[in-house]
């Protein structure tokens, strides 16, 4: 199976990837909105969380994330090799930052794992290179 079209534009897993990248990555961009605007009481269970108290962390912490996770849905949208392992570097961060919020929102939490863990999956099975035809 060819990764791209003959457009040179790239299909499957990798367009699957670059998409996921970039939505998980406005994504982050929300997060850390809510982050910063958010002034109602925490719950219980964020005493132990691994940023700390403040919400304010998170959400530079999410800004970061989700530069991170922009620039490579684009990187990995332009079939770069590089690009390749830096969106896997890029899923496995948007996998472990779902992790922060697991006591708090688990179902959420749980489907950014489960889709970060597809986007290294795609990358890493479907985004070698390929013999062209």
């Amino acid at each position: 199976m060819n990764s791209a079209t003959d457009n040179g534009f790239p299909s499957g897993w990798l367009y699957f990837a670059g998409t996921i990248l970039g939505l998980a990555g406005l994504m982050r961009f929300v997060d850390a909105f809510w982050a910063f605007r958010y002034d109602g009481v925490l719950p219980d269970e964020f005493e132990g969380a691994l940023l700390g108290t403040t919400l304010s962390t998170y959400g530079w912490a999410y800004i970061i994330v989700g530069v991170i996770l922009i620039l490579s849905s684009f990187a990995v949208l332009n079939r770069s090799q590089f690009a390749r392992w830096i969106g896997i570097i890029a899923g496995a961060i948007l996998t472990v930052s779902a992790m922060w919020w697991m006591p708090v929102y688990p179902v959420w939490s749980l489907a950014y794992v489960i889709i970060g863990i597809l986007v290294i999956y795609a990358l890493a099975a479907h985004g070698g290179r390929h013999a062209d035809a």
